[in-house]
């Protein structure tokens, strides 16, 4: 696995596919700025070595050019964070990104506007990603968030660099911290699956049957599988359609000796509000007009004891609706208990928006032992799919 460690950048221009598709408020400022922070190391090993870097991402969902996407609003904050100026130009192929890229001193930094004002990109399209190649001499591939997707900047772009192609420190630590999951794991091996619907999740849980010795399943998914095998579930959300999937996974569970985890109780509202009327009830058991919004305090000793007997936990999707104060206290709980098996040597790996949002409004970032930046591709990865933006740098 070539990385950008096996290069020396000096007088060399990198052309560097990174994912600086942030979130902007309604004044076009940067409310999170996680995305360009973690391709700093990347971008300041090549300009060490005396390289210039080439950046190009996409922002949003373009139709066409639309100001608002454009990348020139993210300049000033991309240049504090790398502490480096950043110059911005107004094409990302053409005379005007050729130009700017020629004008490029070593140590200097170039910030292309938005690939996809072009339709090129998300097509994949040949001529567009030879136009991007004449960009830089060495493309490196540091943006996880899209090695799931075959666009010219990602995948296609990379045959025009045979021997001249790596991976950025960003997309290395991400494949090899799954890596550790999928095919390194120390067990026991816990892996729970949260969020809203098993329809989403059914893939990934196929998958990892193989891999994992328990699964904890929470959110608004568990309620699927407590009708399933006969329970009560009042209001509470549910896909009656994926019943028989429900029963189904439960029993290749059993075959392959992995342990399944419901939960036992629930914290259950007349409202799906922080207003709302709250009693704790047993999870099969919860009366018409009441829904489940999280987890209950039986279930979370029940939880944290399966995460802190464990030597491997995979952590994607909350249990409860977090983004509400009252019923954030499962989310929590198990957040802790990752953080506290982490702490004890366990190896932790949290992915997916919603799993991803919570350790980051909990301050759990910096106790668990890997956050991925990209849900998709994560997801992608651990269904044991291959990422078109990872091949293409391996092939």
């Amino acid at each position: 696995m070539k990385t950008i460690n096996d290069f020396n950048f000096e007088n060399k221009k990198a052309l560097i596919r990174v994912d600086f598709n942030v979130p902007l408020n309604e004044a076009l400022g940067v409310t999170d700025s996680t995305r360009i922070l973690a391709a700093k190391k990347t971008i300041i090993k090549i300009l060490e070595d005396g390289g210039s870097c080439v950046l190009m991402s996409h922002l949003g969902r373009p139709n066409g050019v639309e100001e608002k996407y454009s990348l020139k609003h993210i300049v000033n904050e991309v240049s504090k964070i790398l502490g480096v100026k950043v110059q911005f130009s107004e094409g990302c192929i053409g005379e005007n990104a050729q130009k700017a890229v020629a004008e490029l001193e070593k140590g200097e930094l170039l910030l292309l506007e938005n690939l996809r004002f072009h339709k090129e990109e998300k097509a994949g399209d040949e001529g567009f990603a030879e136009e991007l190649s004449k960009l830089g001499d060495i493309y490196v591939n540091d943006a996880f968030g899209t090695a799931h997707r075959a666009h010219a900047s990602t995948s296609v772009i990379a045959k025009y660099f045979p021997e001249n192609k790596c991976f950025g420190i960003l997309l290395a630590s991400e494949i090899e911290n799954i890596s550790k999951v999928l095919t390194h794991s120390e067990k026991p091996v816990t892996a729970i699956i949260g969020g809203a619907k098993v329809s989403s999740k059914i893939t990934i849980i196929e998958s990892i049957l193989d891999k994992i010795d328990h699964l904890i399943i929470g959110g608004g998914m568990a309620f699927t599988f407590i009708k399933a095998q006969g329970g009560s579930i009042g209001s509470s959300l549910v896909e009656d359609d994926k019943q028989e999937m429900a029963l189904s996974i439960l029993k290749i569970a059993e075959e392959k000796n992995v342990k399944v985890h419901l939960p036992v109780d629930a914290i259950i509202a007349d409202q799906f509000s922080n207003d709302a009327h709250i009693k704790t009830e047993a999870i099969n058991a919860i009366p018409e007009g009441w829904m489940g919004l999280d987890v209950g305090p039986k279930t979370n000793d029940l939880f944290s004891e399966v995460i802190l007997n464990s030597k491997t936990v995979l952590w994607n999707g909350p249990v409860g609706v977090f983004e509400l104060k009252k019923f954030a206290t499962g989310t929590i709980s198990l957040g802790n208990a990752i953080a506290e098996a982490t702490e004890n040597g366990t190896f932790s790996l949290v992915g997916g928006g919603d799993s991803v949002a919570a350790v980051k409004q909990f301050n759990l970032t910096n106790k668990v032992s890997y956050v991925s930046t990209g849900g998709g591709a994560m997801l992608e990865m651990l269904e044991g799919k291959t990422l078109p933006g990872i091949q293409a740098i391996l092939d």
